[in-house]
């Protein structure tokens, strides 16, 4: 496996992340980062836990609710726990899980991904989600997954960093394509709907530092999904899908504004 270098000199977006929702893994220049964008827009910290507690929900009612077994996750991120396979396997201990992310840092702790349960089975692809190719046909992908059962795909707070000229949505499609009926997406879209004005700001501050984002109105969200089956409650800002749990695991987006979420979420199945 090739050496690669992390940069701690730039800000890097999955470590802005982590260092928001109180992780370890980042370094000086991701927390000036974070804390420029949190005095644009304090509601940064609660947007990005509604989005985290989002994938908790829909990972969840994948693997408890609607009997999926497997998932192919792209664009991981910094592992922080409980994890995509931590969620499945306490559902469905036979879960699989495949990980998906081109980030050294997230290549070099992915020892955190890879410890599920017997039964189960987690892998971790190094490979850029632009490249559908290089993810369908890595071994780690062909050896864990069974594409003649049903695979959740999850696609959480990664697309509002893919261009125009990327053609994130038919990235998404050529992920889906290979993936059996019965398959689900499940995805969280980055959106200026509901603050523009400071949104807008933190994305100024993103792109300052090399990473533009191309942020997307309901419409466009709702192009992720043509075709598929949405289930209820259909496209909805994160902490708003399926939010009414008693078990204490999440906060049920009580008290947050709408204005404080800048994600659409959503889950859909493949007919």
């Amino acid at each position: 496996m090739p050496e690669h270098r992390i940069d701690t000199e730039s800000a890097h977006s999955a470590r802005i992340y982590d260092y928001i929702l109180g992780g370890d893994d980042n370094y000086p220049a991701d927390r000036e980062a974070g804390d420029a964008m949190c005095r644009e827009w304090p509601a940064l910290p609660v947007h990005m836990r509604a989005n985290r507690d989002f994938m908790h929900r829909a990972v969840r009612y994948l693997a408890a609710e609607a009997g999926i077994r497997q998932f192919l996750d792209i664009g991981t991120g910094i592992p922080t726990p409980p994890n995509l396979h931590e969620i499945a396997q306490a559902a469905a201990p036979g879960a699989r899980v495949v990980y998906v992310d081109n980030d050294p840092l997230v290549l070099s702790l992915s020892r955190g991904l890879l410890s599920g349960t017997p039964e189960g089975r987690t892998a971790y692809v190094e490979a850029d989600m632009r490249d559908p190719a290089a993810i369908l046909g890595a071994p780690g992908f062909r050896e864990t997954l069974d594409l003649s059962e049903p695979v959740a795909l999850t696609v959480i707070a990664i697309v509002h960093f893919m261009l125009d000229e990327h053609d994130a949505v038919g990235i998404v499609r050529r992920l889906l394509d290979p993936l059996p009926p019965g398959s689900c997406l499940a995805m969280s879209v980055g959106t200026a709907d509901f603050a523009p004005d400071e949104v807008g700001r933190v994305a100024r501050e993103y792109a300052a530092r090399g990473m533009p984002m191309r942020l997307r109105t309901l419409p466009e969200a709702a192009e992720f999904f043509e075709g598929l089956d949405l289930v209820e409650p259909g496209i909805a800002q994160v902490h708003k899908w399926r939010p009414n749990r008693t078990d204490g695991t999440e906060k049920d987006g009580v008290g947050i504004r709408d204005e404080d979420i800048a994600m659409y979420g959503a889950v859909a199945r493949k007919p």
